[in-house]
């Protein structure tokens, strides 16, 4: 029996690259023999009675099969969950890489390697910041030292700092924004790896670099080269992604002082447009197969 699923993605955004995405998982569900549809995420709207929980589209007949969640929408997501619709990935784990913070933690709380890393208290209006605090992150990191905040995309609100001013002085801008101060890995300085994880196997990946940013990412301006990761870097990105509970995820590694893997961040969402391009492999066809083979262990 063919399934039908919905593809959720966000059109309030700039640019083309996340319809891009949305199409690249529907070819490769149609080439599966699934029809799947695209929706924006405000066209599907989350309705709440008393003893009424629906979902609202325009001319809607039933209810999917399955759902690929493209989109940070997580009330959405957890309004199709509590339908029972299976949703890959589920809202939590949306949730949690959406919050680099909550990613840490989950990474932490299993013994995966990270940046040391100390969580900024949390403010409700802009104070002074307390010099007690720089002070033990000085002596806890140096310089130069991350400044990262919770929230962001495309390796941007990541900011390097080289003295006590600086770091005062961003601070102070990022206010009440949650944020994070981190020790920085000099031996990973513009170099880092994205390994796509699908399930419980590695599927594709690349080494991206940048001669001018301490950060690797391609919108930042680094080169990608096609990558075979060793069985320590396919393992500790596979756990990874199951550390935030998501089926699929693009996990970015820095190398270490001895070149042994460090978990930068867990992308529930991770573009594969520029993976495809660097390595030949459709991320959207593991995907789908995935999804695919789930639902029908779950009939």
């Amino acid at each position: 029996m063919h399934k039908n699923g919905w593809i959720i993605y966000n059109d309030s955004l700039p640019g083309n690259k996340f319809i891009d995405f949305a199409e690249w998982i529907q070819s490769a569900a149609e080439q599966n023999g699934s029809k799947a549809t695209i929706f924006s995420n405000r066209d599907v709207l989350a309705y709440l009675a008393k003893s009424n929980l629906q979902i609202l589209v325009d001319h809607l007949q039933m209810l999917p099969d399955y759902v690929v969640f493209t989109d940070k929408d997580i009330y959405l997501a957890k309004q199709l969950e509590l339908l029972g619709i299976p949703v890959f990935n589920q809202s939590e784990a949306i949730r949690i890489s959406d919050d680099k913070i909550a990613t840490y933690q989950k990474l932490a709380a299993v013994n995966l390697p990270i940046p040391r890393t100390i969580i900024y208290p949390k403010t409700f209006f802009a104070t002074e910041v307390k010099e007690t605090i720089i002070q033990s992150t000085v002596e806890a990191f140096g310089f130069p030292m991350i400044v990262k905040e919770a929230f962001g995309s495309f390796g941007e609100q990541v900011y390097l700092v080289h003295t006590e001013q600086e770091l005062s002085t961003k601070m102070e801008t990022l206010g009440t924004n949650p944020f994070m101060l981190q020790e920085f890995i000099t031996s990973s300085y513009g170099v880092d790896l994205r390994l796509h994880v699908v399930g419980d196997q590695v599927v594709a990946a690349m080494k991206r670099q940048s001669a001018n940013d301490f950060r690797a990412n391609v919108t930042a301006g680094g080169t990608m080269e096609a990558y075979q990761p060793n069985d320590i870097e396919q393992e500790l990105a596979i756990k990874a992604t199951k550390a935030i509970g998501a089926d699929f995820a693009g996990v970015d590694l820095l190398f270490g002082p001895d070149q042994n893997p460090i978990v930068c961040e867990v992308n529930s969402n991770a573009h594969i447009h520029n993976l495809y391009d660097c390595t030949g492999i459709n991320v959207a066809d593991f995907m789908i197969d995935y999804i695919l083979h789930a639902i029908s262990e779950s009939d």
